[in-house]
């Protein structure tokens, strides 16, 4: 004889029942079945910020005619950029303390570890290649999220050497140097080794941009300016060195590596050419709307300027930028509308021939077929 049903159970066959005669299957929200009396688009919060951007001022955006009138913008933006991203110290005497070298036939790595600031330390692989002779033009590597820069100088997730240039990031900086370029790949601050210990439990590939990050923005400043100072201070470690020529000084990256290089190459003119993988777009169609680590974040800049106003800082010198058409989080599209704006600001100053992109079938990963070998014709390898 079948059990008693409770009224727990009598209920739950009633509500399959009704859902099996149209009602709805999947409960989306409190609003489910009062379409017809509210306005669904006014529950959006992302639609109403996206209604906030067409007013956004942009003050300072790029409306220059004149090579002249480019420069007095760049006057102007450059210091508002550097105010929005954070006060940076004043960069003093700097060295390098050497752990380890190695020599893999085509290129010797160099790892060593310097003092950015006051107790906070950075983790660098410096490649210097066995083709050409010193000083060497030098290259600025910037990983993007995963497990630092490990994952740019061939190095897997066992502490192993590898050969294969795997994951989206390929070891470009190995592929840097072997265009006779030296390069000089850094870790990231909350990437690798600079994690705090609890984030280093969640594995090799959980970043700490949180909390890192949203501390910088309660204390004023952000995490690209923190990042950005590394930069500077690596191009400082530069000069200390006989066999790298600090007049010869690029950038690159992918992804966040990528907004480290646009930031880095429009606020130090000591970058003499720069190239950004996978991160070129407009605020507006990538971290605006879309889900992204907070460490992409600046406070106040639309008040200001767009993504490709901060990349016309570059201009007029070497820039390169690209993009794979599959990529989900700097779309595609706003990656050609962006790059036709930094287009523009390099063609005003009269040098349309120093910045070039490619586009290739592909999602948000590392390419660099054309974007290596620009560096290095610009750094004079």
């Amino acid at each position: 004889m079948p059990a008693k049903l409770t009224r727990r159970q009598m209920a739950a066959l009633a509500f399959a029942a009704q859902g099996a005669a149209g009602a709805p299957a999947v409960y989306t929200g409190a609003l489910d079945g009062f379409e017809d009396k509210v306005d669904l688009k006014g529950f959006d919060p992302v639609a109403w910020t996206l209604e906030r951007y067409r007013s956004a001022p942009l003050k300072l955006t790029f409306e220059a005619q004149t090579r002249k009138q480019a420069e007095n913008w760049q006057k102007k933006l450059r210091p508002k950029i550097a105010e929005l991203v954070g006060r940076m110290p004043a960069r003093g005497p700097i060295s390098a303390t050497m752990l380890e070298t190695r020599d893999f036939g085509s290129y010797k790595r160099e790892k060593f570890v310097f003092e950015s600031r006051p107790g906070l330390w950075v983790l660098a692989y410096l490649l210097i290649p066995a083709k050409g002779k010193a000083p060497y033009p030098t290259v600025v590597c910037v990983p993007g999220h995963g497990r630092g820069v490990d994952d740019i100088v061939g190095i897997d997730d066992k502490g192993r050497d590898r050969t294969d240039k795997s994951g989206y990031q390929h070891d470009f900086a190995i592929q840097v140097a072997g265009h006779g370029v030296a390069a000089l790949a850094i870790e990231p601050m909350a990437f690798g080794c600079r994690r705090d210990a609890r984030t280093k439990k969640g594995g090799l590939g959980r970043s700490a941009c949180q909390p890192t990050a949203g501390a910088a923005l309660l204390l004023g400043e952000t995490m690209v300016g923190w990042r950005v100072y590394d930069v500077m201070r690596t191009i400082d470690l530069i000069g200390t060195r006989k066999d790298l020529d600090a007049s010869r000084v690029g950038v690159t990256g992918i992804s966040g590596g990528g907004t480290i290089t646009v930031f880095s190459a429009a606020l130090d003119e000591r970058i003499k050419a720069a190239f950004s993988s996978g991160y070129l777009c407009t605020f507006r169609d990538s971290v605006f709307s879309l889900a992204h680590c907070i460490d992409n974040y600046v406070p106040r800049i639309l008040e200001w300027a767009e993504m490709y106003d901060v990349a016309g800082l570059i201009a007029p010198r070497p820039f390169f930028a690209e993009s794979g058409t599959k990529d989900d989080i700097f779309p595609i599209g706003a990656f050609k509308e962006s790059f036709s704006r930094v287009k523009k600001v390099y063609e005003t100053f009269g040098a349309a021939d120093r910045v070039d992109h490619e586009i290739f079938d592909a999602d948000h990963q590392w390419h660099g077929a054309k974007g290596i070998p620009f560096l290095a014709r610009h750094l004079g390898a």
